[in-house]
C-alpha cells in the first residue's frame, strides 16, 4: 500500500471519530442510546436515511451492472427512487407519530403492541428475522470493503475487513443513535461529491466522448437502450428489476429507524425532497460512472465490481485518489453503522429486555445495547471472512428477506384496520421464508427467467396478511 493511501485512509477515519467524538451526547438511557431521544432535524435525517441506504454497492454492485449489462440496468435505480419515495410518502410520518404513541424503539416492540400480542412471539420472530438478514447484509458491506482493500492496495482481506468493522463498532458502541446520525451526514455529503467528480473527469479524459463509449460497447457486446428488447420478455425483466428492488424499502429497519428519530414529525416533508434530490443525483452518478466506463475500459475488466476504484487510480494521483477512495468507505461504513445500530437495539430491547431482565435497569440495558453492537460486528465479520457471494448477491438476499419479512406487515399495520396478530405472524413468517427458498424454487421452476427474491415474497406475505387477518376476525389491536 502506497503512503500516500496510508495518509488518506488514516486522515479520513480520523475525521470520523472526530466528528463521532464531537457530536456524542452522554448516553443516560438505553433509550437515548437507541433513538437519540428523537431529537435529529431534517437536515441530518434526510441525509442520515440516503446515507444508511446507498452501501458500497452504490459504488460498486450499480456501477458494475451498467458497465455490463447496460442502461437496461438502471432499472434497479429507477426501483430505488420509487421505492424510497413512497417510504417517505406513506410510511414516514405515520411511523413517527405511532412509535411515539406506543411509545416503541424497534420495530419488534411497536408491531407487539400494535397488535396487542402479550404472548411476546410477534417481538421474538420480528427480532429474529431483523438480526439474521441484517447480519447477512452487514457482511455485505464487508466483503465489498475487504474487496476493494485486498485487489487494489495489497491489504490483506482480512486485516482491511477488520479495520473498518473496529471504526465502525467504535462510534456506534461511543455515541449511539445521534452520533451514527451525525457522522452518516458527513459522509452522505462526501460521497455524493465524490461520486459526482469521477466520471465527470473520466469522460472529459475520453478522445472522442460519446464516439469512445459506442465503440466500447459494440466492441464488449453492451446493449446501450434502457430496454434490452422490444419485447415481452425484455419489458418482463425490466419491470422484475425496478419492483425487486423497490419494494423493498417498506421493510429496511435500519432506514425506518431513521424516520423515528425526528424531532417534529411535520418536519419529514422537508427531509423527504432533500434526501430524494440526494438519491437521485447519487444514483444518476453512479450510473455514469458504469455507463463512462464502457468507453474507459473498451476491452472490460476482470472484475467489474471495481470499476470506480479503476478509475480513480488512472485519473488521479495517489494521494488524492486515497482520499477519493474513502467514498467508497464512506458508503459502506454509513449503512454499517446503522445497520449495527439496528441489531443491538432488537438485542436489548427485544431480547435482553424482555427475556432474560425483565426489570432491568436503563443503566444495565445501555451495557446490553453496548455489548450488543459488539457482538453483532463480529458474527458479520465472521460471515465477511468466508467471502461466499458477490456483493450485488449478498445486498439482494438481505434487502429480499427484510423487504419480504417487514414491509407488507409495515404497510398494512400503518394503513389497514382489519390488519391484526395472526395476519401479522402469517405475514412475516411467509414472507421471510419465502424469500429465503425462492433463488432455490426459482432456478428449478424458471430457469431462465429469474425473478427477484422481493416479488413473490412481498406478494405472499400480503396475501397471507389480508387471509389470515379476515380469518380471525375476533383479534383485538390497538
Amino acid at each position: 500500500m502506497e503512503t500516500e493511501h496510508i495518509i488518506a485512509f488514516t486522515a479520513y477515519f480520523s475525521l470520523l471519530f472526530a466528528i463521532g467524538l464531537y457530536s456524542h451526547k452522554a448516553q443516560k438511557t438505553s433509550k437515548d442510546f437507541i433513538m437519540g431521544n428523537r431529537s435529529l432535524n431534517y437536515w441530518v435525517t434526510a441525509f442520515s436515511a440516503h446515507a444508511s441506504d446507498m452501501s458500497g454497492w452504490l459504488f460498486m454492485a450499480f456501477p458494475a451492472a451498467v458497465f455490463v449489462g447496460g442502461l437496461s440496468n438502471t432499472s434497479i435505480g429507477l426501483g430505488l427512487v420509487l421505492g424510497m419515495f413512497f417510504n417517505w410518502q406513506f410510511v414516514a410520518i405515520k411511523i413517527r407519530n405511532e412509535t411515539e404513541k406506543y411509545d416503541s424503539y424497534t420495530l419488534s416492540t411497536y408491531f407487539e403492541k400494535k397488535f396487542n400480542d402479550t404472548s411476546g412471539f410477534i417481538r421474538v420472530l420480528t427480532a429474529l428475522m431483523s438480526v439474521i438478514f441484517l447480519t447477512f447484509y452487514l457482511s455485505a458491506g464487508l466483503i465489498a470493503m475487504g474487496f476493494l482493500l485486498e485487489s487494489l492496495f495489497d491489504v490483506n482481506y482480512f486485516v482491511g475487513l477488520s479495520v473498518a468493522m473496529f471504526v465502525a463498532m467504535t462510534y456506534t458502541m461511543v455515541g449511539g443513535y445521534y452520533t451514527v446520525a451525525k457522522v452518516d451526514q458527513f459522509q452522505a455529503i462526501f460521497l455524493l461529491i465524490m461520486i459526482i467528480l469521477v466520471p465527470t473527469a473520466a469522460f472529459f479524459s475520453l478522445p472522442q466522448g460519446m464516439d469512445t463509449i459506442e465503440a466500447g460497447a459494440l466492441n464488449q457486446g453492451v446493449i446501450m437502450g434502457v430496454i434490452q428488447k422490444f419485447t415481452l420478455e425484455g419489458t418482463l425483466s425490466t419491470l422484475m428489476l425496478t419492483l425487486g428492488w423497490g419494494l423493498g424499502y417498506f421493510g429496511q429497519p435500519h432506514i425506518i429507524t431513521k424516520f423515528m428519530g425526528i424531532k417534529c414529525p411535520d418536519e419529514l416533508r422537508k427531509s423527504k425532497y432533500v434526501g430524494m434530490t440526494w438519491q437521485i443525483t447519487a444514483i444518476l452518478a453512479a450510473t455514469a460512472v458504469g455507463f463512462v466506463g464502457i468507453g474507459f475500459f473498451p476491452n472490460g475488466l476482470m472484475n467489474p465490481e471495481i470499476i470506480f476504484a479503476e478509475m480513480v487510480q488512472i485519473l488521479f494521483n495517489p494521494l488524492l485518489a486515497g482520499f477519493i477512495l474513502c467514498g467508497v468507505i464512506a458508503a459502506n461504513i454509513s449503512t454499517m453503522d446503522s445497520q449495527i445500530l439496528v441489531c443491538a437495539s432488537v438485542l436489548s430491547e427485544d431480547f435482553y429486555k424482555h427475556i432474560f431482565k425483565t426489570h432491568a435497569s436503563q443503566k444495565e440495558l445501555l451495557i446490553a445495547s453496548r455489548v450488543g453492537v459488539v457482538a453483532v460486528s463480529l458474527c458479520s465479520l465472521g460471515i465477511a471472512f468466508m467471502k461466499s457471494s458477490s456483493v450485488l448477491d449478498a445486498v439482494l438476499y438481505a434487502w429480499s428477506g427484510l423487504g419480504s419479512s417487514f414491509g407488507p406487515i409495515l404497510l398494512m399495520a400503518l394503513w389497514w384496520k382489519r390488519c391484526n396478530r395472526s395476519g401479522a405472524i402469517a405475514g412475516i413468517l411467509v414472507g421471510g421464508i419465502t424469500a429465503g427458498i425462492w433463488p432455490t424454487l426459482n432456478s428449478m421452476l424458471l430457469p431462465h427467467f429469474p425473478i427477484p427474491s422481493m416479488i413473490p415474497g412481498f406478494v405472499l406475505s400480503s396475501l397471507a396478511i389480508i387471509v389470515f387477518s379476515l380469518m380471525c376476525t375476533n383479534q383485538k389491536r390497538n
